[in-house]
């Protein structure tokens, strides 16, 4: 089916199954599925399609622009960046008189101080700056659920890997990505969980999940949004 709304046509299916609400998903595809209760009329569906359809058309475009892949970026004001799932501009500002480059939160931009404009002076800046952030909500983060698990990580680092997002080994070390810090709290908590839940089971067995999913019913929530936002975390 096919429908326009301030514009903007999208096609859809329709799948009425036993259910007592509307559910609207997009897949890897971008293909728009709403699941209905039997016997819903088509005005209401139509209705809770345009209900959601600023998160279905930021969704498309998410999906468009990450199969273009992640574009370079530039280390000039105005240039965004993520941190804890928003996106926001950078300010460069030169001062001869600091002792280290470094990155502030200020208001609504992110405030680099450098005493040479150089990219890579900048860029490194940044990367600082998410290190210890990550390394902080990490900690915050471990802290708030501890009470969940009789044992307790040995240590924690922030690494910089381009496969995982975190990794727990047999003697409970627990490594974090510092391009967490460009995720949501919530997100952020999510991978601490699942690599707290590895000091209970290494493997991703059964046992795990159940574990994961006791702690964070919806944690298959923050798995999509790394899935889907993961190409922009970069610096």
């Amino acid at each position: 089916m096919r429908h326009t709304y301030l514009g903007t046509t999208i096609q859809f299916v329709i799948k009425y199954k036993n259910r007592t609400s509307i559910g609207i998903s997009i897949n890897g595809y971008g293909e728009i599925e709403v699941q209905a209760p039997k016997r819903t009329p088509d005005e209401r569906v139509l209705q809770a399609l345009e209900e959601k359809w600023d998160f279905i058309q930021q969704t498309l475009k998410e999906m468009k622009d990450r199969m273009n892949g992640p574009q370079e970026k530039i280390y000039e004001n105005e240039e965004s960046f993520l941190y804890l799932g928003n996106t926001y501009p950078i300010r460069i500002i030169q001062d001869l008189t600091i002792t280290q480059d470094h990155v502030m939160f200020e208001g609504k931009e992110l405030h680099i101080y450098v005493k040479q404009l150089e990219d890579e002076k900048i860029k490194q800046a940044l990367k600082r700056f998410y290190y210890q952030q990550c390394k902080a909500l990490v900690e915050k983060s471990i802290s708030s659920y501890q009470s969940y698990f009789k044992p307790k990580p040995r240590s924690i680092r922030i690494t910089d890997s381009k496969t995982t997002w975190g990794t727990c080994d047999s003697k409970q070390q627990l490594t974090f990505n510092w391009r967490l810090a460009m995720a949501p709290r919530e997100v952020i908590d999510y991978v601490v969980v699942h690599e707290m839940c590895h000091m209970v089971h290494l493997n991703h067995d059964r046992s795990f999940w159940r574990l994961v999913g006791k702690i964070m019913p919806d944690y298959k929530e923050k798995e999509n949004w790394l899935a889907l936002i993961n190409w922009k975390m970069n610096v």
